[in-house]
Order: C-alpha cells, then sequence, then structure tokens
C-alpha cells in the first residue's frame, strides 16, 4: 500500500513539476473519453499560488489540453455515433440532447464553465452528433475553459498563501492521490466499456 501510494504521490509531484505541459496533458485526458475529475482546476490554482505572474499562461495551456479532448471526442463522435451513444448512460444522453437541441451554444458554454460533478463530455458528444459546426463548438469550449481557469486563477492569486499552506497538507496530498486512483480507475473502466460495446456490436453485424 506505501509503495502504491508513492507511485501515486510520484506522478502527482511529475505533473506539478511539468507545469504548462502537465496542464495541456491533463486537460486532454480529463475532456476526451478518459477522466480526471478537478486535476486541472486544482494543477491551475496550486501552480499560479506558487507563481502568480504565469497564470494566464497556465489559464491558457489547461484550456487547450481541454480543447483538443474535445476536438478528440468531437472526431470520434461524428464517425462512430453509434457506438458513442452506448458508451454513455441513455438517460443522461437524453438528457443532454434534450438541451442541446434547444440552445447549443448556452448549453456547451455552461457545461464547459461548471465543475464536475456535472456532465461535460456528453454535452460535446451531444453537440457533435448533432451536427453542431466543429469550429463553433471548439470555439465555445475553448472560451468557456478559459473563462473557468482564469478565475481560479484569479483567485488563487487573492487567497495564494492559504492555498500553498493547504497544498503541503495531508489532507491536500490524500485528496490528489484520491483524484489520480479515480481518474485511472474510471478511465480503465470508460476503455474496458467501449471495448466491450464495440465486441459486441460487431458480433451482432
Amino acid at each position: 500500500m506505501g509503495a502504491l501510494k508513492q507511485f501515486f504521490h510520484s506522478v502527482a509531484a511529475l505533473i506539478f513539476h511539468w507545469g504548462g505541459p502537465g496542464l495541456l496533458i491533463v486537460g486532454v485526458i480529463d475532456s476526451s473519453f478518459l477522466t480526471a475529475p478537478l486535476a486541472n482546476d486544482l494543477l491551475v490554482i496550486v501552480l499560479t499560488a506558487s507563481h502568480p505572474g504565469r497564470m494566464p499562461y497556465y489559464a491558457a495551456m489547461a484550456a487547450l489540453g481541454s480543447t483538443i479532448g474535445c476536438a478528440i471526442v468531437d472526431v470520434v463522435s461524428r464517425k462512430a455515433e453509434k457506438g458513442v451513444k452506448h458508451s454513455i448512460p441513455s438517460k443522461r444522453l437524453g438528457f443532454v440532447e434534450s438541451h442541446v437541441r434547444k440552445r447549443a451554444g448556452a448549453a456547451l458554454a455552461i457545461s464547459a464553465v461548471i465543475p464536475p460533478p456535472f456532465p461535460f463530455t456528453p454535452f460535446v458528444v451531444a453537440a457533435a452528433i448533432a451536427g453542431y459546426p466543429r469550429k463553433k463548438l471548439l470555439g465555445i469550449v475553448a472560451g468557456a475553459r478559459l473563462f473557468r481557469f482564469a478565475a481560479e486563477g484569479a483567485l488563487a492569486i487573492f487567497y495564494g498563501e492559504g492555498i500553498l499552506s493547504l497544498a503541503k497538507s495531508r489532507t491536500m496530498e490524500a485528496t490528489i492521490v484520491a483524484l489520480i486512483v479515480l481518474a485511472l480507475g474510471a478511465s480503465a473502466f470508460s476503455i474496458f466499456r467501449w471495448v466491450r460495446k464495440d465486441r459486441t456490436s460487431r458480433r451482432k453485424r
């Protein structure tokens, strides 16, 4: 157990050490079909508290990673509509599709700004499947995510010392490790379910 905890701690430390590129990578993972809930938000906050002058850079890299992840979701969703629909719970997808049909742009912007557990990827999937223009979709996501991360960065600058003290606490360390475990577990489950659905659909053909 100690070795496993040390491993996850090392992963978290490495991503933090990478700074902007780390935010980019985590953003791609979190906004694609994998998941890393709140990881980029925490990274932006702690990194900005450590280096306030770099806040615009951190916010931009996090937003760029998220936009790239959404671009991957968009491309896959348009090419494999049926398979993607099967990978998302029907109730959640139905709820999302109803909102996207009414106000696609607003629905995308709001879902990109609100942090987890509010669903985000299903909105991107529904918009892509509905044929919403890709440039508009990615533009809205980029703008909304940049706003979200910049707002978090601004708060980090204001509460910098308190955030750094919290970041060094055992509670925050445990939270970061738990998030990494959750991200790996949820991502593995998503991949497993995607592969299983794909195999099932192929057998039916």
